[in-house]
């Protein structure tokens, strides 16, 4: 005679959060790695857009998706606030952590790459620090800087160059620094900061040495080759800014 299930039995395998880099548009640059678990997992989450809008993430997925895979809009506000962010980054973990304890693995897609500057940190963060032994991959791929160098034909560095990334929120001051080391500088998300930028490489006579990409990979992508004529770009969200200090 057979007894009936035990309590061992009833206990339900916590899913896996995995962080999924899909890279800065092209959705072909996702990885094999992370399509396959893309496709497999039945619930997918995304930073929400604004307004309504679907955000970039979900926009470079969405031919991959299957009908029958939970779409994760999660918000994440475009904010300096500390604390505000902070109780985004608790909501959006509990979110997430509803369907892992009940055993489903759960796929965050991010554009770029998940490791670089990106929201799957905090997310990830978040939950490990409320949920402690709760598993989480992350999953690799291209990101901006990377994508940018390869829209223009030139790459990103060379021989013994060394390389500086500047997120966002730079000042001028911290560029100055910057290029007087450097032989690689990429600016992210340069537009609120351009005629600036641009200044200061007027002064150093680098704008012949620097490029910006919008929107790369994209099909509606804009490449401009030297700034010189080009002192007050009006560029979107998605841009950035490459400068080669040293060609050697």
């Amino acid at each position: 005679m057979t007894v009936g299930n035990t309590i061992l039995d009833c206990i339900v395998q916590t899913g896996k959060l995995y962080g999924i880099s899909v890279g800065p548009g092209d959705p072909e640059l996702i990885t094999l790695k992370g399509l396959g678990i893309l496709q497999r997992v039945p619930v997918v989450a995304f930073p929400a857009g604004v307004k309504d809008k679907p955000g970039m993430a979900q926009l470079i997925v969405k031919q991959w998706l299957q009908p029958h895979q939970l779409q994760l809009a999660l918000t994440f506000p475009y904010v300096q606030d500390t604390e505000i962010l902070a109780q985004a980054w608790q909501m959006a973990a509990s979110q997430v952590w509803h369907y892992l304890q009940l055993g489903q693995d759960v796929a965050f897609v991010s554009e770029g790459d998940v490791s670089f500057y990106s929201t799957f940190s905090y997310l990830a963060q978040t939950l490990q620090h409320l949920r402690p032994g709760v598993d989480v991959e992350a999953v690799p791929g291209v990101c901006s800087p990377l994508a940018a160098a390869a829209a223009l034909g030139v790459p990103l560095t060379s021989r013994d160059q060394r390389l500086v990334v500047l997120p966002a929120l730079y000042t001028v001051g911290e560029l100055e620094a910057v290029l007087d080391w450097a032989d690689v500088v990429v600016l992210l998300k340069v537009s609120s900061v351009y005629e600036q930028v641009w200044q200061v490489l007027q002064g150093r006579g680098l704008l012949e040495r620097s490029w910006v990409v919008e929107r790369a990979t994209l099909p509606d992508m804009l490449v401009y080759v030297g700034l010189s004529d080009r002192p007050t770009l009006k560029l979107p969200y998605f841009s950035l800014l490459i400068v080669k200090v040293n060609n050697n």
